[in-house]
């Protein structure tokens, strides 16, 4: 799936069983829906879901929980960023 089929998919009112679990994650932000989001990444054990984790957390307005998964997924906190820059380009991350 390629970036424009995501997002073309975030009209549909169920999530594409063919997304990887991350994708999921993101799609069930995108509509809406940060409890099963949070859920997915809460199972998975990589640096992406940690990367998503972060973003969520830091959605929600908790920066140090944020910061928290950013040390787990080796990256930094995107303080140049808006929410929706940083989900584009975790997106973008996922299916590229």
């Amino acid at each position: 799936m390629n970036y424009q089929e995501f997002i073309d998919s975030l009209t549909l009112t169920v999530c594409p069983d063919q997304l990887n679990p991350c994708l999921q994650a993101l799609w069930y932000d995108a509509t809406g829906d940060w409890n099963t989001a949070h859920e997915i990444v809460q199972q998975l054990d990589n640096a992406t879901a940690a990367r998503i984790h972060a973003y969520l957390h830091r959605k929600q307005g908790d920066d140090w929980n944020s910061r928290y998964w950013h040390r787990q997924a080796g990256t930094t906190y995107p303080e140049h960023m808006n929410l929706e820059q940083e989900w584009e380009s975790l997106v973008i991350m996922i299916v590229e």
